[in-house]
């Protein structure tokens, strides 16, 4: 597949994030960390694209408000949240969220999904998701390593041989859509991003977070330290919420060298320009010249 040029006109952006948890997921979120996924989403990719004005959609929700087809060709590019749900346990929240993908896919407005936006439109288009065998991948996704597709993709740019991004989830794809590309995979999962296209749309997705801190990061895990701690993945509780702590710390305080260190924590998740870098490729490489194309700005 062919991309526009690095050097496509930049224009004004109207960018959609979908938020995939319910209103009972969102609660803790707001209560731990002080904004919704979403929320938090929609900041880090307007500090990547100061000119671009995000709209958000609770498509778990009963009642959210949705943007029809006509709707959805009004956005540059659509981006979904990870979530707390499992796509495989099905029910309205989880199939209101696949209908909504694949009218996205529909209006071929570009997509991008982290970790469970992954997922939901890897089923969307006919993918299979299941519970990863190899356990839960929380904190840091460690030595994720592009393939020769991934070398040359766009979506990865600038990410070198081998790299480690903040992540956290217990699923993964098992089965990509028919005429997938790899792009890259870890020892915990062989997808850890791709590229698809499905009804006129095209996707890029990562099973990690390239829109975390490492505070987004900490709150999670403090909010799930009594199931890690259950997991072994942690000592105990307690072990759980001061790596947590430890996190915020580094976040906050760069300059803490040796916390860092303990936790094996390098300049791919220490430094935003680098842990950010798929949503930078996406905006640029994708979104920017889709406004363009549509004469949008």
């Amino acid at each position: 597949m062919d991309y526009p040029s690095r050097t496509a006109k930049r224009m004004a952006l109207h960018l959609l994030v979908v938020e995939g948890n319910t209103r009972a997921d969102r609660e803790p979120y707001v209560a731990t960390f002080g904004k919704t996924a979403s929320q938090s989403y929609a900041a880090t990719l307007n500090g990547l694209a100061p000119d671009a004005e995000c709209e958000i959609c609770f498509p778990a929700d009963p009642d959210g408000a949705l943007p029809d087809g006509a709707g959805l060709e009004a956005f540059d590019g659509v981006f979904i949240t990870g979530s707390a749900l499992n796509v495989y346990d099905g029910g309205p929240a989880i199939e209101r969220q696949i209908a909504l993908v694949r009218a996205i896919f529909a209006s071929r407005t570009p997509l991008f999904g982290s970790c469970w936006g992954l997922q939901v439109a890897s089923v969307a288009a006919g993918g299979v998701v299941v519970k990863n065998p190899r356990g839960r991948e929380i904190g840091v996704a460690r030595d994720i390593r592009p393939n020769a597709a991934g070398r040359a993709h766009p979506l990865l740019a600038g990410r070198p041989a081998g790299f480690d991004a903040l992540c956290s989830h217990i699923d993964h794809v098992q089965t990509a859509p028919e005429g997938a590309t790899l792009l890259a995979g870890n020892a915990m999962s062989e997808v850890q991003a791709m590229e698809f296209s499905f009804s006129g749309g095209t996707f890029w997705g990562v099973q990690y977070h390239p829109e975390y801190s490492l505070i987004e990061v900490a709150s999670i895990l403090a909010r799930r330290a009594p199931a890690l701690a259950r997991e072994a993945m942690f000592a105990d509780e307690a072990a759980a919420r001061a790596y947590a702590a430890d996190l915020v710390e580094v976040e906050r305080d760069p300059s803490h060298i040796k916390l860092a260190a303990r936790w094996e924590l390098g300049a791919d998740v220490l430094e935003p320009s680098r842990r950010q870098t798929e949503l930078r490729n996406f905006l640029a490489r994708l979104a920017r010249p889709f406004a363009a194309q549509h004469g949008r700005g």
